[in-house]
């Protein structure tokens, strides 16, 4: 079995959590109501978008495992207004404090047409921002966030729109399907 699950912003990847009990986070379990599927992969409490839930062990490896490279499609708000240099930087790869990156995939988009998050991202009229769809071939830790901030561009929004051919595509926040 295969799920595909819009993950909205502020749940974390896990369907318990460890927390305090006076201040419970949302988990995949406010979401997904089906026994002995597991999360392929993570994506951070504060990233929303494409989350691909298994109870198939193998495939989970291969959805996740780097070695595999698949391919990993985000949609970064980020601030400030990307020059050509910080998005080839991003293209060649970038060395961060756990070692150089592959190179990514990257071009700017025009604002795209997604759902609104809640809470919104903070405006400031005198800081432009900009949109950059990138794709990675590795998933460490907060990657594409630390990417871009290596570069001069800070990330306010971060959708993980595609891994390989499935999409988040048609799904709403909290919305998911089953293959």
């Amino acid at each position: 079995m295969l799920i595909l699950l819009n993950k909205p912003f502020g749940v974390l990847s896990q369907f318990t959590d460890k927390g305090t009990a006076d201040s419970p986070r949302a988990t995949l379990s406010n979401y997904v109501d089906v026994p002995k599927v597991y999360p392929a992969g993570r994506l951070d409490r504060d990233s929303e978008g494409l989350l691909l839930l298994t109870d198939d062990g193998r495939l989970q490896a291969r959805i996740a495992h780097p070695k595999f490279k698949k391919p990993k499609t985000y949609l970064v708000q980020v601030e400030g207004d990307p020059s050509e240099d910080q998005l080839a930087r991003l293209r060649r790869g970038v060395t961060l404090k756990d070692g150089p990156t592959r190179p990514a995939q990257v071009r700017r988009l025009p604002p795209p047409d997604l759902w609104p998050r809640v809470p919104p991202v903070r405006f400031r009229k005198s800081v432009p921002d900009a949109w950059l769809e990138l794709t990675i071939t590795e998933g460490r830790n907060r990657q594409v966030r630390r990417m871009t901030a290596h570069v001069g561009l800070p990330c306010l929004r971060l959708v993980r729109w595609s891994i390989g051919d499935w999409s988040v595509e048609g799904l709403a926040p909290g919305e998911w399907r089953s293959l």
